[in-house]
C-alpha cells in the first residue's frame, strides 16, 4: 500500500529518496512525492515535489532539488480523491513536513479542532492534521524540539499509523514514529533512513531495525535513538540489511506478474528444501506443545483466504481436524464462541495486513493461546506474535497480484495438514516417505503445467473481448476458481464471478449466455462425473466453456467446449497445478486489453489500513 523513504545525511539524499520510492512501487500507489531541506541553509524553505503520475515524473519534476534531509511517499488513496493536493508530504505553515501511512480514525474531530484554532486545510486527507497538530506542538512549546513536540501528538491519534517527520528549521533530525503500521530503520554511514519497506533501502544501508508498536526514532545522519512507548530509550535487535533482490530485474519477461508466475517451480522447490519430515519441528513447534490443540481456525484476507479455504478440505479430509476458515476483517467484529484448545492460523503473504493482525490479536484476547503464522517475511509483525510459523520462500512479490505466494501458501498449508496427520497417526512411515516424493515432484509438475502459455495465450484474445465471465470447481477446486476470478478482475477489470458448480441451478445459471464464458477445473477426481453433468447445463443454455482438464478426464473439445489437458492429474496436491493457468489466463486477456498489469488501478500490494 502506501510506502515511506526518509533519509538524513551529509550529502545529497534526493536520488536515494526517488530510488526508494521506485523500489516501493510495486506496492501499488495513485500519487507520490518527497521533500527535502537542505542543512547548509537554515532559511532555505521546504522543496517539495508531487505528482499523480509515475515515480519517474516525480524524479524529473525534483531533478534539481537539494537537500540533506528528506522525506518521500507513495499514497493509495482513502480520505480524498487521488491528485496533487491529496499528495504527500503535507506540509503545515511551511514549517513542519509529514508522511504518513495508515488511518486516522478521529481525523474529522481533530480536523474541526484545529479549523478552530485558525489552522487552514489544502487536502481532503486524514494525514494534514498531523502536520497541524505537530506544528501546534511545536510553536507552543517555544523550544523548537521535534521528537517531542511528535510525542506529545501521538496520544491524539485513534487508528493504525507510521510517520515521517521534518522540520524546517531542524535540518538535521528526521523523526518516524508506528502504532499498527510497520516502519524500518536503516544504517548507513555518516547517514540514516527510514522505510516502511527494507527493499526501499536495500544495498543503501549496512543493518536495520524494525521498530516495535509504540516507538519513536530520531535520526541524525551520525546517530539514532529509540523511545518506546513509555518514554525510555531502548534499544531494538539490528540486523544486516538484505542485498537488493535480484526480483527487481524484469529479465526477459514483460512484467514482474509474469516473472512471478514462472518463478513458481523455484519458489516451491525453495520451500521445500531441507524438509525431510513432517511434524510440529517445520513449525519451530515442541511435540508436547503439538498435542494440546483439538481444531483449527484460519484467519485471512483475499487471495491467502483463498488458501485457507483449500486447506479446510486437506485439513478435515486427510488431518480429521475440525476446521473452520474466516475473513479476517469480518472475523474481528463478530461475537464468536472460543475454544481455548484451537489452533489459530493466520495466513499472509507481508506478514503486515492490517486486517489479519487485527484478528490475530482479538484472537490472542479471547484467550486463545495456540497461534501459527504462515508468512512469507521473516521479520513481520505476524513471525513476531505468533507462538509458531512456517516461512514460505516465495521471494519478493512485486506483482500486486499475488501469484507465487500463493502457491507456497498452499503448500504451507498442506504441510501443515499432513504433519497433523502425523500426529493423528494417520500417516505411516511409508506413506510419508511416499508424500515426500510427490512434494519433491511438483516443481518438475509445474514446469510442465507452464508449457501450456501458448494455448493460453490463444484464449486469452476470446477473454480479452468480454466484461463478464463466470468460474467453476467443485471441492477442492472451488476455492481455485476463487482465486482464478480473483485474478481475472483484479488485473483485467473483467467482471468474474465463481461458483461451486453444483450451485448453478441456484441462481447462476440465469447469467449464462454465449456472451459469457465458463471457466470450468475438471481435475480427475471423486467429483468429475457431478461435474461434467454441471458442464452439460452450461452447454445446453448456449454458454461457452473453457476447461481445464486433466489428461485422462475423457472431456474432448467440441463446439462450445474448449478444453486444455494439463498433463497428470496430481490428487490432493491438484490445486497447486490447477491454479496456474488460472494465473496466466489472466495475466494474458488483461496484456490483451492493455491494462497495467503489475500495478492495477484501485488496489495495492500490502493492504496495511483498515
Amino acid at each position: 500500500m502506501c510506502g515511506i523513504v526518509g533519509a538524513v545525511s551529509k550529502t545529497n539524499i534526493v536520488d536515494v529518496l526517488v530510488e526508494g520510492l521506485r523500489r516501493l512501487e510495486y506496492r501499488g500507489y495513485d500519487s507520490c512525492g518527497f521533500a527535502v531541506i537542505n542543512s547548509a541553509d537554515a532559511r532555505h524553505p521546504i522543496e517539495r515535489a508531487r505528482t499523480t503520475a509515475r515515480v519517474a515524473e516525480l524524479a524529473e519534476q525534483g531533478k534539481d532539488f537539494c537537500g540533506t534531509l528528506g522525506i518521500a511517499h507513495t499514497r493509495w488513496a482513502t480520505h480524498g480523491k487521488p491528485d496533487t493536493q491529496n499528495a504527500h508530504p503535507h506540509i503545515s505553515n511551511s514549517l513542519i513536513a509529514v508522511v504518513h501511512n495508515g488511518i486516522i480514525e478521529n481525523y474529522e474531530a481533530l480536523r474541526a479542532k484545529l479549523k478552530t484554532a485558525g489552522y487552514v486545510f489544502a487536502s481532503e486527507t486524514d494525514t494534514e492534521v498531523i502536520a497541524h497538530l505537530v506544528h501546534q506542538q511545536y510553536v507552543a512549546s517555544g523550544q523548537k524540539d521535534l521528537a517531542s513536540s511528535v510525542r506529545a501528538v501521538l496520544p491524539s491519534l485513534h487508528g493504525a499509523y507510521a510517520i515521517g517527520v521534518i522540520a524546517q528549521d531542524s535540518p538535521e533530525v528526521l523523526v518516524g514514529a508506528r502504532v499498527g503500521s510497520p516502519l524500518v530503520v536503516a544504517l548507513g554511514d555518516q547517514e540514516n533512513f527510514l522505510a516502511s519497506d527494507a527493499l526501499a533501502l536495500a544495498g543503501r544501508a549496512h543493518s536495520m531495525m524494525y521498530l516495535e508498536e509504540g516507538d519513536v526514532v530520531i535520526l541524525k545522519a551520525d546517530a539514532v535513538q529509540v523511545i518506546d512507548q513509555a518514554g525510555i530509550t531502548v534499544e531494538r535487535e539490528s540486523k544486516p540489511m538484505p542485498a537488493q533482490s535480484e526480483a527487481v530485474d524484469l529479465g526477459p519477461y514483460q512484467h514482474y506478474m509474469q516473472k512471478e508466475i514462472f518463478e513458481q517451480p523455484r519458489a516451491i522447490g525453495d520451500t521445500l528444501a531441507n524438509i525431510t519430515h513432517f511434524g510440529p519441528e517445520l513449525f519451530e513447534a515442541s511435540p508436547e506443545d503439538w498435542k494440546l490443540f483439538n481444531q483449527i481456525l484460519i484467519l485471512a484476507c483475499g487471495t491467502s483466504y483463498y488458501s485457507a479455504c483449500v486447506a479446510k478440505y486437506w485439513l478435515e479430509d486427510i488431518a480429521g481436524i475440525p476446521t473452520q476458515v474466516e475473513i479476517a476483517s469480518e472475523y474481528r467484529y463478530r461475537n464468536t464462541v472460543s475454544n481455548p484448545n484451537t489452533l489459530i492460523v493466520v495466513v499472509s503473504q507481508s506478514g503486515e495486513t492490517a486486517d489479519t493482525l487485527a484478528a490475530l490479536r482479538h484472537a490472542k484476547s479471547l484467550g486463545h493461546r495456540f497461534t501459527l503464522a504462515i508468512c512469507n517475511v521473516a521479520s513481520s509483525a505476524m513471525v513476531r506474535e505468533t507462538n509458531w510459523h512456517f516461512l514460505t520462500k516465495a521471494g519478493t512479490e512485486i506483482g500486486v497480484a499475488s501469484t507465487k505466494a500463493f502457491t507456497t501458501q498452499l503448500l504451507a498449508l498442506y504441510l501443515l495438514t499432513v504433519s497433523i496427520a502425523k500426529r493423528a497417526g494417520k500417516i505411516s512411515t511409508e506413506k510419508e516417505k511416499d508424500l515426500l516424493r510427490e512434494l519433491r515432484h511438483l516443481p518438475k509438475a509445474l514446469h510442465a503445467v507452464l508449457a501450456l502459455e501458448p494455448q493460453i495465450i490463444a484464449w486469452s484474445e476470446a477473454f480479452s473481448k468480454c466484461e463478464n465471465a463466470l468460474f467453476l470447481g467443485r471441492g477442492l477446486h472451488y476455492p481455485i476458481a476463487l482465486e482464478g476470478a480473483l485474478k481475472l478482475k483484479e488485473i483485467s477489470y473483467i467482471h468474474a464471478e465463481a461458483y461451486p458448480a453444483g450451485e448453478l441451478k441456484h441462481g447462476p445459471l440465469a447469467l449464462v449466455t454465449d456472451k459469457m464464458p465458463v471457466v470450468t477445473i475438471a481435475p480427475n477426481d471423486a467429483l468429475l462425473e457431478k461435474l461434467k453433468s454441471n458442464m452439460q447445463e452450461v452447454k445446453a443454455r448456449g454458454g461457452k466453456l473453457y476447461v481445464f482438464a486433466d489428461q485422462d478426464t475423457e472431456i474432448v473439445s467440441s463446439e462450445g467446449i474448449h478444453v486444455i489437458r494439463l498433463p497428470e492429474h496430481y490428487g490432493n496436491l491438484s490445486p497447486i497445478l490447477h491454479v496456474v493457468p488460472l494465473q496466466l489466463l489472466a495475466y494474458h486477456t488483461a496484456c490483451a486489453r492493455g491494462t497495467d498489469v503489475d500495478k492495477p488501478r484501485n488496489l495495492a500490494k500490502s493492504v496495511t489500513v483498515e
